[in-house]
């Protein structure tokens, strides 16, 4: 299987205008980008969470 190359991405969105109208694209759009954020969002947070735990555990005594 190749990579997906212009003629095809052309196809994608002649497909996804029929499907929606042009009206909706914006909307989509803006709907894909709120939830392209969240989870960045979502990712970052539980990076951190996981830092944390593991620069506490570093810090305990050991016995």
């Amino acid at each position: 299987m190749g990579r997906i190359g212009v003629p095809e991405i052309i196809i994608i969105v002649l497909a996804i205008i029929i499907l929606f109208g042009a009206k909706k694209l914006p909307e989509i759009g803006s709907a894909i980008g709120r939830a392209i954020r969240e989870f960045k969002k979502a990712g970052k947070e539980i990076s951190d969470e996981v830092k944390d735990v593991i620069e506490d555990k570093g810090d305990e005594p050991k016995s």
